[in-house]
C-alpha cells in the first residue's frame, strides 16, 4: 500500500452497506447532541468507480478535481489508488501535498491563476498547468521558468458555444499563442479541453480531439514535441447513468483510435469529478428553525414569496421490531415518513439569505424542529469551508468500507491482504479488482426522495 490510507480513516462494514447497517449509523449520528448535519461517504462506491474507470477507459489517466470534493477521505483513497489531481489554487495543492501525494501527480488546472499562487507551485514543485490567453501565458513565464504547459482550447463550435462565455483559445489564435509561448521559452507539452456535459454528444467530442490534433500538428511545426492531451471532465456520476458512462467511453476510445492511436507517444488525461464521488455521499441536515406562511402570502405558483424561513426535516423515527433477546426499548430505527398530511414547504440553507433558497414547493409532511432530512447523491461540490456557510461548521465526513472494497484496493496495489492463499497470490492485481467490482458494497440505500 503507498501509505494514504489505513483501516483506522474509516469505518469497515464487514457483510459491506446494508439498509440496516445504515439506518443505526444515522441513528446514531442523527442522536449525536452536537450534530446538527453530518455527511456518510461510502469509500468503497468510490473504489467500484475508479477501477470501472480504468476498465472502460484503459489509456487515461484520471485527474480528480479538488475543488468537487476536497475532503480528506477522499482525497487519500483516490492518492492508495494512484489517481492524480487537478488543483485550482494554492490551497488546494496545499492540501493534497499535505497527505505526500507527489508534485508530478498533481494539475494546476485553473485557467486563471494569481501570480502569487502560480509561485507557490514553482516553490512546491507543481510544473503541470495550463493557459488559453497571453496574459495567462506572460504570469507563468515571469514566475515559474520550470513551467510545462497546456493550451487550452475552446474545441466547441456549436450555436451555444458564445466565445465570451468560457474559457479556451479558439484554433484561429492556437498559432499565435504557441508563438509566443516560444519566444518567452515557455515549455508546451500538450493540449486541454473541458467539454463538460457537452462532450457526451459524440460529435462534439470527436470534434474537440479533431481540433486537438490540429493544436498538437501546429506545436510540432514550431518545434514543441508535444506529449500530453486533458479532455477534462463531464462524465456522469450516479449510479443510474452506468449505461450513459460506458457509452460516452466507447464514444472517448472511438475517437481517441482515430486520432491519436495507440502508440503514438501521446498520454492521455482526465478530469472525472462528479463520477467519483456524487453517488459516494449522503447527507443528513437537522431542521434549526420553521415558519408557517399564510396561504393568502403565497405566490400564485403555490411557492413561497421571499422571506420565508425553512420549514422542517423528517418525521421522528419510529421502533423496529425487538429482534430476540433485544431490550425493547434498547433501539429505535430511521424509517420512511408515514402517510401524513403533507404541505408545499421551502428549504433553506443555515444563514437563510434569498441565495441559499434549496428547493421551493417540495410536499412535506407538517415536521418539527430537530427532525431531520437526508439527501443521496451529495457528494459533488457540497464539501464547502466554513466562511461559506455564515460561520456554520463544516458538517463532519463519517467514512466507511466494506472489506471487500478494502480487499479490492490492495489488490490493485499488488499487494494481497494477509492470509490469503496462494492461488489469490499470484492472480493479476488489477483483474482480481475488476472481478470484484460487481460484488462491491451498493451504493447507501435511503428513503425515497430523500425523506426518512
Amino acid at each position: 500500500m503507498n501509505g494514504y490510507l489505513n483501516e483506522s480513516s474509516f469505518m469497515m462494514v464487514e457483510e459491506g452497506f446494508t439498509t440496516r447497517d445504515l439506518e443505526n449509523l444515522l441513528l446514531e449520528l442523527c442522536q449525536t447532541s452536537d450534530q446538527q448535519a453530518f455527511f456518510v461517504a461510502d469509500l468503497g462506491d468510490i473504489v467500484k468507480k475508479h477501477l470501472r474507470f480504468l476498465k472502460a477507459l484503459p489509456r487515461v489517466k484520471p485527474y480528480f478535481p479538488v475543488k468537487c470534493n476536497s475532503s480528506r477521505g477522499v482525497i487519500q483513497l483516490l492518492a492508495e489508488l494512484g489517481a492524480g489531481f487537478a488543483c485550482a489554487n494554492k490551497t488546494e495543492i496545499a492540501e493534497v501535498q499535505s497527505i505526500g501525494v507527489l508534485a508530478d501527480k498533481i494539475f494546476y488546472s485553473s485557467p486563471c491563476k494569481q501570480v502569487a499562487h502560480i509561485k507557490y507551485a514553482a516553490s512546491c514543485g507543481v510544473q503541470l498547468m495550463t493557459f488559453d490567453n497571453e496574459v495567462e501565458l506572460g504570469k507563468v513565464a515571469r514566475s515559474h521558468p520550470h513551467a510545462r504547459m497546456l493550451l487550452g482550447i475552446a474545441a466547441d463550435s456549436s450555436p451555444s458555444a458564445h466565445p465570451s462565455m468560457m474559457f479556451g483559445a479558439t484554433l484561429k489564435s492556437c498559432r499565435h499563442l504557441l508563438e509566443s509561448a516560444k519566444e518567452q521559452a515557455v515549455e508546451i507539452v500538450g493540449i486541454s479541453f473541458h467539454l463538460g456535459s457537452r462532450s457526451l454528444e459524440p460529435q462534439v467530442f470527436a470534434q474537440a480531439v479533431a481540433e486537438a490534433q490540429l493544436a498538437f500538428d501546429m506545436g510540432a511545426e514550431l518545434g514543441y514535441r508535444m506529449h500530453l492531451l486533458d479532455i477534462g471532465g463531464g462524465f456522469p456520476g450516479t449510479e443510474d447513468a452506468r449505461a450513459q458512462f460506458e457509452e460516452r467511453a466507447a464514444m472517448i476510445n472511438s475517437a481517441l483510435d482515430t486520432y491519436f492511436p495507440k502508440g503514438c507517444g501521446v498520454e492521455i488525461i482526465a478530469r472525472p469529478g462528479r463520477y467519483y464521488v456524487t453517488s459516494a455521499f449522503t447527507f443528513a441536515a437537522s431542521i434549526t428553525a420553521k415558519e408557517e406562511v399564510p396561504v393568502e402570502q403565497l405566490g400564485s405558483d403555490g411557492r413561497w414569496d421571499h422571506g420565508a424561513g425553512p420549514p422542517a426535516c423528517l418525521w421522528p423515527p419510529e421502533p423496529l421490531p425487538t429482534p430476540p433477546g433485544e431490550d425493547s426499548g434498547s433501539k429505535e430505527s430511521l424509517k420512511p415518513c408515514p402517510d401524513h398530511h403533507s404541505c408545499s414547504s421551502s428549504l433553506w440553507g443555515p444563514p437563510g439569505h434569498v441565495e441559499d433558497r434549496i428547493a421551493d414547493g417540495v410536499e412535506l409532511p407538517d415536521l418539527q424542529d430537530g427532525d431531520w432530512l437526508i439527501f443521496q447523491d451529495m457528494g459533488a461540490y457540497t464539501i464547502a469551508t466554513s466562511s461559506l456557510l455564515g460561520g456554520c461548521p463544516q458538517p463532519q465526513v463519517t467514512y466507511a468500507m466494506s472489506r471487500l472494497a478494502w480487499k479490492a484496493v490492495q489488490l490493485f496495489q499488488g499487494k494481497p491482504p494477509p492470509g490469503d492463499d496462494d492461488r489469490e497470490s499470484a492472480c493479476t492485481p488489477l483483474s482480481c479488482g475488476w472481478e470484484m467490482v460487481e460484488s462491491l458494497c451498493v451504493t447507501p440505500v435511503f428513503a425515497p426522495a430523500g425523506i426518512i
